[in-house]
């Protein structure tokens, strides 16, 4: 009897995320290849790993002839690569959404495009113009690098006029001339994101709005479903599948929104399965990770349902404890094999529950345990109404 082959899935990165997917991928019959510049990275703990440069020709030519598909777990993957890599196997997403995701410029242009409201922005490559951006927008706003920028870093928040000349030593690093992009700053009410998938076939689905907390520029806590109107949930849905439909976009991807008084501003969008998203491994019917192998290979869309209310803690740094974090009812732990260091995540756990006030209660306990998660207060103070 000959053995039955199992579907390549090649993933270029080898992080958390696509540990993550090669963990949701095992029941689908599907084997892991990854790719990454760190020979170490954690995702090699579950799936074969290849170490080399993303832009290592060779070394993606060999990557290629070794899977039947691919996709990444993370945006700065060069676009440029993987548009060679689609010349040779099925790549999703298409290089093409990779590319405006990784240009905050492109992005915020392909949102207003789509008559998705946006923070006030401009482009800024001298520090004359990012003094004229200052007149135009006003202070306080936020000078980013326009690549390369996520978890808080590239960025620069300018609160009087003696911020500009800073701000631009900052982020131009002594060049006469950078790339970069001011935007005003947002006192929002809310931080919300839309994880959506879109199957090959164009069909869209979405999981219920996630609210988010951050701390120091990194997603520190999630809740989902988020408390918000019929309306809101509908508008950001529906911002959602209008990005996804515009970049022929297939797979899963995250929005991420200020709510302002009932309005909804785009900060940006995430080619990939999302941090904001890991709830739905043990809340939802399907995970954003098995949905997003479902769309890369063309199987039909899983259920995006909640499984009752979810938190998700994410651990930076360095993890809790472990046998104390489990005295907690309905946690979930999740440790990505990653060696502690200031900044970086190291894993999660996941709160599920039946009600927001179960959940709130397990959210105290949990504050109570682990002394340690700056934004539990908020999210209780949320759910508790």
């Amino acid at each position: 009897m000959s053995e039955r082959s199992l579907i390549r899935v090649g993933v270029l990165g080898g992080g958390q995320l696509a540990r993550m997917l090669a963990l949701a991928g095992a029941p689908l019959g599907t084997k892991f290849l990854m790719l990454d510049t760190d020979a170490n990275a954690c995702g090699g703990q579950v799936a074969a790993l290849m170490q080399a440069d993303y832009r290592d020709l060779d070394a993606l030519g060999r990557f290629a002839a070794q899977i039947d598909i691919a996709t990444f777990d993370f945006e700065n993957v060069p676009a440029d690569s993987a548009a060679w890599l689609a010349e040779r196997v099925p790549v999703f997403p298409n290089p093409r959404a990779l590319g405006v995701a990784q240009d905050r410029m492109a992005e915020k242009s392909l949102f207003r495009g789509l008559g998705i409201g946006t923070p006030a922005f401009a482009a800024v490559d001298t520090l004359d113009q990012l003094r004229a951006a200052v007149e135009q927008i006003g202070l306080p706003s936020i000078l980013k690098t326009r690549r390369l920028g996520y978890d808080g870093k590239g960025q620069f928040r300018l609160r009087q006029p003696a911020d500009v000349e800073a701000a631009w030593a900052a982020l131009a690093h002594g060049q006469p001339q950078a790339s970069l992009i001011l935007e005003a700053f947002v006192p929002f009410d809310s931080e919300l994101s839309v994880v959506g998938v879109r199957g090959r076939d164009g069909e869209f689905r979405s999981y219920p709005l996630t609210r988010n907390w951050h701390h120091e520029g990194i997603l520190s806590l999630s809740l989902a479903p988020a408390e918000v109107s019929d309306d809101i949930a509908a508008r950001a849905v529906a911002h959602a599948q209008a990005l996804a439909d515009a970049l022929d976009y297939v797979g899963v991807f995250a929005l991420e929104l200020f709510e302002q008084g009932g309005e909804l501003l785009a900060n940006e969008m995430a080619p990939r399965v999302h941090n904001s998203g890991h709830w739905t491994i043990e809340g939802a019917v399907s995970s954003q990770f098995e949905n997003h192998l479902r769309a890369v290979l063309g199987l039909p869309l899983g259920d995006t349902a909640t499984r009752g209310h979810s938190a998700m803690l994410n651990w930076i740094g360095a993890l809790p404890d472990c046998a104390a974090a489990l005295t907690v009812p309905g946690l979930h732990w999740h440790d990505y094999g990653k060696s502690a260091r200031a900044g970086r995540k190291v894993g999660h756990a996941t709160l599920r529950a039946d009600s927001a006030a179960q959940l709130a209660d397990a959210l105290e306990r949990a504050g109570q345990v682990l002394q340690r998660q700056p934004q539990v207060q908020p999210a209780i103070d949320a759910l508790r109404g």
